[in-house]
This record gives C-alpha cells, sequence and structure tokens, in this order.
C-alpha cells in the first residue's frame, strides 16, 4: 500500500499523508536548528548550489524538478546514518530493519514523484512537493531533512496498521462532540453569566463580588499572580480558599474549605460549586491556551458560571451555551474612565516621557537599553516589567510604580502589563507597534494594541482596593498586591492617554483604538489524554511519541465552533526527550504539556535531566541535578545582563521542577527546596534591576529591525509581494510621499537602494 494515500470506504473517510504535511507545516520551526534562509521573492533568477544552478519560477520559487533532485540526495543521506543510534531514535528505525523501511520509503516517494513527472497531463503536483519547496525555503536543506524524517515515521507506522486498525484510529480521533467529554457537568442545571466590556469596565470585579457571597466556588485566571491574589482576598474576607497552580499548592487548615483559586490549567472539574469565576474568557481563542478555558466552560460544575472578558467573545460563548442545554445571561459595561489616543507622537524624545508614563517595548532587551537611556536622560527612575520576570517581582516593581511617595515615576514594560497588573498608569507610549513573532517582525494585531493601550487611566492602585476591602468586609487584606484584581475607578475619573514614541507608528495604533475587533470564531481544543493513551497503543514501541501527536491531529474531526490548538510546543518536547528510554506515554503526555521554553538551549538540558529521572525514578533530589545552575546564587550580584539571564533562567528551572513535583511526587522530593532557591532567586532578580545595565548600540539594532518592518509593509502596501495585484504609478507614488514623512521622522534621508530597485522591477 503506499505511503502517499489510503482509504476508509466504508465509512467515506480519506485519510492522506498528504495531509499530514499539512500539519507538519504549523510545527517544523520547533523541530529545526539549522540555518535560516532568506524568504525573499525573486523573478527569474538562478543560484549556485553544490556546482550547479537552482531554476526559480516567475514567483520565486524553486523549480519541482530541482527539488525532487535535492530531495533525493538528502534522503541517500539518510541510508549513510542507519548504524547512528540517535539518528534511529530520531526517525523511530530498528537497526536490523532500518535499510529495509528505507528503502521501501524510498520506493514510495519516487513512484509519487514518476506518476506525478510523467503525466501526459501534467497535474497539480503531490502536496508533499509544496511542503519540501516551503522547507526548503524557510531552512534549507535541513527543513527538507525534517519533514522527510516525519514522513518515514508515518511510512512505517502505516505498514503495520490493518483495516480495523484504521478504522479505530478514526474513531478516537472523532474529536466533534467535546461536550460529551464532561457527562457529570451536563447533568448540572448551570446558568452562565458572561460578563463583557473593555478594560478598566469592573466586570471581573462584579462577577468577584458574587464569588464572594457564596458557599463555594472557584475562581479560574490566566496567570498565577491573579490566582495568588483571589487566594488572599478570600481568605482575608474570612472564606477559607486554597491556592491551586501549577507549581504551586497551598491548601488551608479546615473541614470546610469550599474555595480554590486556579489557574485556568488546573482547575478540578471533581467538586460541584455554587460560583464558578473564569477570567479573560477570549483566550478561549487563543491557538496555545484556549484549550484551558474551553474546558472550563464546558466542563465546570457550577450552578453558576460567571465569564469575564471582552464583547468579541459573546457569538462563540452564546452558541456553546445553547449547545450545551444551559441558559446565558449576558451583562455588558462601559469603561468607567475615558480613553482617548493623542494627536502626536513623542518624535522619538525620551525626554518627554513625565510622571506616570508606561513604554511598551517588545523585548527584554530593549527594556533595560530603554530604562538605562531614560534615567540617564531624564533624571527618574524606571521599573520594569517583562513576561520573564517570575509573578512576584513583576508585583513588586509594579507596587514601586504605583507608590506616590517614591521617585519610580516611569515603567518601561512589555505586553505583560495587559493582564494581572493594576497599575497607576496615566498614558501608554508604544515604542513599537510591531513585534517579533519568532520568524518576523509583525504588526500587532488590533486586540492586542487595545488590551495593552486599556491599562491607561487606572488609578485605583492596589493599595486602595486593599483599604477598600477592609472597610467592606472588616478584615485585613494584603496591601503588597498588585493586580487587576482592585476595586474599578469610578466613571468620568482618570483620563488615560495612548500614544507612540516614533510617529510612524502612531496612525496604526489610532486606527486601533477607533477599530472593533471581529468576533472570536472557535474555541480551542486538545484532544484528552485518555485518547492520546488509546490511540497510541496503535503504534510501535519505538515510534517517536511526536509523530503519534501528529497522526491524531491529522485524521481529527472537529466541529465547526472548536479548532485544534498549536502542536509547535508538544511536539519540541516531545523530539527533546524521544531519546530517554523507559518513559511511559502517560509519562510523555505529562512532560509535553510542562512549562518548558522550547526555544532555549538551557531548558533542553533541564528537562532531558528531569526526563531521565522519571524513566529511572531516581536522581531527582535537587543537589543531584547537574544541570540546575545553583552555582549562580553564590556569586556576587553583578549589574550584567547575562548575570539576570542565568537567573531567570534558574528561576524558569525550578519553577518546573516544581510542576513536576506535583505529577511525580516520588522522583522529585525536595519541594521545600525548590521553593527556598525559588525564593532566593526572586530575591537577586529584585536586587539585579536596580543596577542592571544596557547595551548601547542595541538602539541602532533596533532601527534597523524597524527599518526593516517598514520596507516589507511598504512593499505589501504597493503590492510588489503579491501576485495579483494590480498597481499603479499613483498607488507607488502615494506610498513613496507617506513613507518619506515616516523616515524623515527616524533620521532616514532616502530609502533603502533595495526599495528603490522594487519599485522599478514594480
Amino acid at each position: 500500500m503506499s505511503f502517499l494515500r489510503f482509504q476508509v470506504a466504508e465509512i467515506g473517510v480519506f485519510v492522506s499523508f498528504t495531509g499530514f504535511f499539512d500539519i507538519l507545516q504549523q510545527n517544523i520551526s520547533t523541530q529545526v536548528q539549522g540555518f535560516k534562509r532568506s524568504n525573499e521573492r525573486r523573478k527569474n533568477t538562478t543560484e549556485p548550489r553544490l556546482g550547479r544552478q537552482l531554476r526559480r519560477d516567475t514567483r520565486g520559487r524553486i523549480e519541482e524538478e530541482d527539488l525532487i533532485e535535492i530531495t533525493i540526495e538528502r534522503l541517500e543521506q539518510f541510508f549513510i546514518h542507519t548504524d547512528d543510534p540517535v539518528f534511529l531514535v530520531k526517525t523511530g528505525l530498528v537497526a536490523n530493519t532500518a535499510k529495509n523501511h528505507l528503502a521501501a520509503f524510498k520506493s514510495d516517494l519516487l513512484r509519487s514523484f514518476s506518476e506525478w513527472s510523467n503525466s501526459r497531463v501534467r497535474h497539480e503536483p503531490p502536496p508533499i512537493l509544496g511542503v519540501l519547496r516551503q522547507a526548503y525555503t524557510e531552512n534549507g536543506e535541513t527543513g527538507i531533512d525534517v519533514q522527510l524524517r516525519f514522513a518515514l515515521q508515518g511510512h512505517i507506522a502505516n505498514s503495520t496498521f490493518t483495516k480495523s486498525d484504521i478504522l479505530n484510529q478514526v474513531r478516537l480521533a472523532d474529536l466533534r462532540y467535546p461536550y460529551e467529554w464532561y457527562p457529570a457537568t451536563r447533568a448540572v442545571q448551570r446558568k452562565i453569566h458572561l460578563h463583557v466590556g473593555p478594560t478598566n469596565s469592573g466586570k471581573t470585579y462584579h462577577a468577584l463580588k458574587r464569588l464572594e457571597t457564596a458557599s463555594s466556588g472557584i475562581y479560574a485566571g490566566p496567570l498565577r499572580l491573579l490566582a495568588h491574589e483571589v487566594y488572599s482576598r478570600l481568605n482575608a474576607l474570612g472564606k477559607p480558599c486554597n491556592l491551586i497552580t501549577g507549581d504551586e499548592r497551598i491548601e488551608v487548615e479546615g473541614d470546610e474549605v469550599g474555595m480554590a483559586s486556579c489557574t485556568v490549567e488546573m482547575v478540578p472539574f471533581n467538586r460541584e460549586v455554587e460560583v464558578a469565576v473564569v477570567d479573560e474568557i477570549q483566550m478561549i481563542g487563543n491557538d496555545h491556551r484556549g484549550w484551558a478555558w474551553t474546558q472550563a466552560v464546558l466542563g465546570l460544575k457550577a450552578q453558576e458560571l460567571h465569564l469575564c472578558g471582552e464583547e468579541r467573545a459573546v457569538p462563540l460563548i452564546r452558541e456553546l451555551a445553547a449547545a450545551m442545554g444551559d441558559r446565558l445571561e449576558i451583562h455588558h459595561y462601559e469603561r468607567l474612565s475615558p480613553l482617548r489616543p493623542m494627536s502626536t507622537s513623542l518624535n522619538g524624545n525620551l525626554r518627554k516621557l513625565r510622571k506616570g508614563d508606561c513604554l511598551v517595548v517588545f523585548s527584554r532587551m530593549q527594556i533595560h537599553a530603554y530604562r538605562k537611556d531614560i534615567e540617564k536622560l531624564t533624571g527618574k527612575r524606571v521599573a520594569v516589567v517583562y513576561g520573564s520576570l517570575p509573578p512576584e517581582i513583576r508585583a513588586q516593581q509594579a507596587k514601586l510604580f504605583n507608590d506616590p511617595d517614591n521617585d519610580y515615576d516611569i515603567l518601561v514594560a512589555s505586553d505583560a502589563i495587559g493582564m494581572g497588573l493594576n497599575l497607576s498608569i496615566k498614558r501608554i507610549i508604544f515604542a513599537s507597534t510591531s513585534r517579533h513573532n519568532g520568524e518576523q517582525l509583525r504588526t500587532l494585531e488590533v486586540p492586542d494594541i487595545k488590551q495593552i493601550a486599556g491599562r491607561a487611566g487606572r488609578y485605583r492602585t492596589a493599595t486602595d482596593a486593599s483599604r477598600n476591602v477592609i472597610i467592606e468586609g472588616n478584615v485585613t487584606s494584603n496591601p503588597e498586591k498588585s493586580t487587576s484584581l482592585a476595586v474599578p475607578a469610578s466613571p468620568g475619573t482618570n483620563l488615560g492617554l495612548v500614544t507612540t514614541l516614533e510617529r510612524l507608528d502612531l496612525p496604526i495604533v489610532q486606527r486601533a483604538m477607533q477599530s472593533e475587533a471581529g468576533p472570536i470564531r472557535t474555541a480551542g481544543i486538545f484532544p484528552p489524554d485518555s485518547i492520546i493513551l488509546k490511540f497510541s497503543k496503535y503504534f510501535p514501541p519505538e515510534t517517536p511519541f511526536s509523530y503519534i501527536l501528529l497522526r491524531l491531529h491529522e485524521i481529527a474531526r472537529v466541529n465547526t465552533r472548536f479548532r485544534l490548538c498549536n502542536l509547535r510546543a508538544h511536539i519540541g518536547i516531545a523530539d527533546l526527550i524521544q531519546q530517554v528510554k523507559d518513559l511511559t506515554i502517560a509519562d510523555r503526555i505529562s512532560l509535553c504539556a510542562a512549562p518548558v521554553d522550547i526555544k532555549d538551549p538551557e531548558a533542553h538540558k533541564i528537562i532531558l535531566a528531569l526526563a531521565r529521572c522519571i524513566a529511572t525514578q531516581s536522581g531527582g533530589s535537587l543537589l543531584d541535578i547537574q544541570e540546575l545552575n545553583l552555582e549562580i546564587l553564590d556569586q556576587p550580584i553583578t549589574a550584567d545582563r547575562e548575570y539576570l539571564r542565568q537567573l531567570e533562567g534558574l528561576h524558569k528551572s525550578v519553577v518546573l521542577y516544581l510542576w513536576l513535583s506535583y505529577r511525580f511526587i516520588g522522583v522529585f522530593p525536595s519541594k521545600a527546596m525548590a521553593f527556598h532557591v525559588k525564593e532566593l532567586t526572586e530575591e537577586k532578580i529584585d536586587k539585579v534591576l536596580t543596577e542592571i545595565s544596557a547595551n548601547k548600540n542595541f538602539k541602532n539594532h533596533l532601527n534597523q529591525l524597524r527599518e526593516q518592518a517598514m520596507l516589507n509593509a511598504f512593499h505589501t502596501q504597493v503590492g510588489l509581494l503579491g501576485d495579483d495585484t494590480q498597481r499603479s504609478e499613483s498607488t507607488i507614488e502615494e506610498a513613496l510621499e507617506e513613507l518619506g514623512d515616516e523616515m524623515s521622522s527616524l533620521g532616514i534621508d532616502e530609502p533603502p537602494e533595495e526599495m528603490s530597485q522594487g519599485v522599478a522591477a514594480g
């Protein structure tokens, strides 16, 4: 049977390994550690490769014949490595059958190419060629190697499937009815309260007030910081509440603990409560974490389910409520303080920053660079907040900024301020409206701009909120917290302003503030662990777990209200730990869900070390794990970014250790020590942040990136990168005129040379 396709006629389902390659396109970047090639579109050009020229079509794409030749060459390299243990593990091959499998795979692949090439009427090329071409364009021969490896895994697995196996796989992969995954919840008569409105409208506040009056309840939020705040708030009000996050559990003493505050991934489904609050419900459409919000909506056994978030979630929640048979009541809120985009930018002048300003920047290096420049130019002290800072440090920095009695007048932050922190920001200033997505600079989406901009004008700090809780509840609260769950500001006060650092970014922000984001169409889902376990039983023991996940996603059938969440992180971790023997499928499922930054090489070493501990059921004491950089704690504090990066890396590693310690209790016994190391690391990070220095040359590099992003935007505007766009001289002249004004604000005298050439070619 050909590896490219097979058909199950009895149920009318067509399953194709060419479709499998479509799934790979979404995840390939985590597999490729080789070089990156530029993706510039060129016309009728050739390039040298191994002594010959590669032909390209009018759209700048490599010709199919050349691509087939390169693919065959790369496949021949596989035969050379059949004695390499690492290669065998990655591909799922066994030494004594490796060459036979490779030969059969090569034969089927060549037959597919040959049938297409020799066809008298040239049809569309096999889909595999499109995927291989994209892989080669983006990642060179390394990309083709990765694609071939996954195709080989599919070929090996397919050779063992019977007709019955295929039918059972298709049945298991039927994910059209996720409501049925929670039968006990479907037996509960629920009423859903949907609280929607912009930032600083009081929607979450009102939902939490209802939670405070309930006899039992659950809060589920997007951040550990928020879960901590609700935990502290409810206990302060005399409502015993447990804390449940991925890396921390705190159980309050007593038999009648009716409340739980958790991160949304940790929602308990085995108990019925009076009220449940799920915060930031628009995250249900997130491509990576949306599954957690979906399972909370579908699975929480609550008489009243309160969902808080943006207006764009209304249509989807209405559909889900109707499908589940739940009653729905929608509560609309208006912003309690005005928010207005400014008519002018700062024109790149950091001296125009004033008390209460927040400069929004999208990389840690830029944050520290701007921090030093601002302090040098203005004489004001600067607090910083960004994602890789521990939540506790973020809260401390927010407290410094909010305190009117100190000299921390300005905040430099990433989009981490969009959720979880209540900040006394008068004015949001975007340093840029583009950010790097891992591959290239992309302009921010409208919802992202509005979420960040909405933080301006919020003056009710955590200290004010704590005083209100004390007055209303006559109890003691914690004034140290600085989260977004404070009492909302009074209507009509505290004007919030939004602008940009550079003039070229201002129109983008102004348009976004006047725009309405489109509705969320689908809710993210992920196959339950039970389905993955059953599905994996159809594959040989040596089959890479990443292939099993991809195979399940390939043949899955999903309702139009739902979509499968991105597998990128899971696939990356699965491939990293594939070499670790004696891990069960259940172990691999847990490890693939762990909080690991797959782009960080140091994180690779840590997850491998911890996976080996799980496989051997030994060596899990914190001090026994040599890959943990505990020595950094003995070094003197230095105002150095590399030192800070190592501290942040250690903090992430310890959080990962704690996360696993709750899932593999007997393997990782040093929980108390890990919490102590975590606290020590946070203390050092806090001290470093008062002294950190920055590289002055980085801003020049930033300007180069911004210039390139602007060049790409110009190309898109006049259609130079499109295939069918009709262009006119007037269109190009208008774009150039607008571009000239924007470049002047950057201090660029004339367009880059490639832009002029591109216009001439257009």
